[in-house]
């Protein structure tokens, strides 16, 4: 069977991860070959459990080893258009870890240069659109069973991370090495997912707490109203502070409501329209008919190895990606709207002055704090 080569830049939390499962068997036609790290101790890991794979301490000489057909991008956030870049620029096909980038120019540059490359495969790695119950979602909504959307609502504060976890990298919840906090981190998964449910709004108003719950100088709290064109609002509320934490999307449409929590779809289904029966209704309090559905999927989740299956597929065979690389401006687009509003302390509308941004980030980058290097690799496993 022919396989896909594949390079991985990084070797941490999520990169590990993706060794793992590959080693494991999950991804048949998909082969490491090559892996790219800085640390030795992540080298010395990764050698024991790819032997055969040549190593390399940048990614850079990875890429310009031309050992492998693909590689995926799994550094730092600043790092991954560059790498992106770079690979595509020497013919190679690339899959990026969330988030595309720090900031939309850069991924616009990204994006450019994959345009120029149209025969390479460009993937980004959102795995939670492999998740049944937001493919099932995402499947009603296109069919119009919701009706007209009036309300959005994420509640996501289950990302619970404690000052260890801040402290085990030097570039984590800094301005110059991450490029934010929650947003950028741990929320690219739900920002993606709303704006591919939702679309994206056309005003946003936030208030980003930097450094509210931890001993760090990027938000770890985070509060948002949206307005989309419609009409429609919505809310998104996010933290890395609260235990046990909640992770409860509704969504609230002409014709019911949807909620997705503890892996269970639930649909409150209307027997009538409510803006009709609001028109028409003889009573003052009634409230349409309606039955109360827990939604059926196909039960399928492969996360990480669905992507990666797909993009082999798509190397292979030209099949269809999970997620195109070119989306992942979309959801960077609401994360950087969200911090502009903040640090602005006003509305912002989309698409964000996306120099203005990119200048205010600068800002803060320059009086960054420095944090020693430690060599601190997590199980991340139970934790997307």
């Amino acid at each position: 069977m022919r396989k896909v080569r594949l390079g991985i830049i990084g070797a941490g939390n999520i990169g590990s991860a993706h060794i793992r499962n590959i080693t494991d068997g999950k991804c048949p036609e998909i082969e490491i070959v090559a892996i790219a790290d800085r640390k030795e101790g992540r080298r010395e890991w990764a050698q024991g459990m790819v032997p055969g794979a040549q190593f390399f301490n940048e990614g850079a000489d990875l890429i310009a080893a031309r050992c492998c057909d693909a590689v995926l991008v799994a550094t730092p956030h600043y790092q991954h258009p560059v790498l992106a870049k770079m690979a595509m620029e020497n013919g190679l096909h690339v899959m990026v870890e969330k988030p595309a980038g720090v900031y939309t120019l850069q991924v616009r540059d990204m994006m450019a240069v994959a345009d120029q490359h149209p025969d390479l495969a460009f993937g980004m790695m959102f795995n939670q659109r492999t998740n049944c119950v937001y493919r099932k979602l995402k499947e009603m909504l296109d069919h119009g069973e919701l009706g007209e959307m009036k309300r959005v609502s994420w509640l996501i504060t289950d990302w619970y991370r404690t000052q260890n976890y801040y402290d085990s990298g030097a570039w984590r919840a800094t301005w110059a090495g991450e490029g934010g906090g929650v947003l950028l981190n741990q929320c690219p998964h739900q920002l993606d997912l709303i704006q591919w449910l939702c679309g994206l709004p056309v005003k946003v108003r936030a208030f980003c707490h930097e450094g509210k719950w931890h001993d760090i100088e990027v938000e770890d709290d985070v509060t948002a109203y949206l307005e989309y064109e419609n009409g429609a609002t919505g809310v998104f509320i996010t933290t890395t502070g609260d235990a046990p934490g909640t992770n409860r999307l509704e969504i609230t449409g002409t014709k019911g409501k949807i909620v997705v929590e503890n892996d269970v779809l639930t649909f409150w289904k209307l027997k009538a329209d409510e803006r009709e029966w609001c028109k028409t209704c003889p009573e003052g309090f009634k409230k349409p008919d309606m039955e109360c559905l827990t939604i059926e999927t196909d039960g399928q989740n492969p996360q990480h190895v669905g992507v990666l299956n797909a993009f082999a597929g798509k190397i292979l065979r030209g099949e269809s990606l999970v997620a195109d690389g070119r989306e992942g401006i979309r959801g960077l687009m609401l994360s950087n709207a969200m911090h502009l509003s903040s640090w602005l302390g006003k509305e912002v509308s989309l698409p964000i002055d996306e120099k203005q941004y990119y200048e205010l980030l600068m800002e803060r980058c320059k009086t960054s704090r420095h944090k020693d290097e430690k060599d601190i690799t997590f199980d991340t496993e139970g934790s997307y």
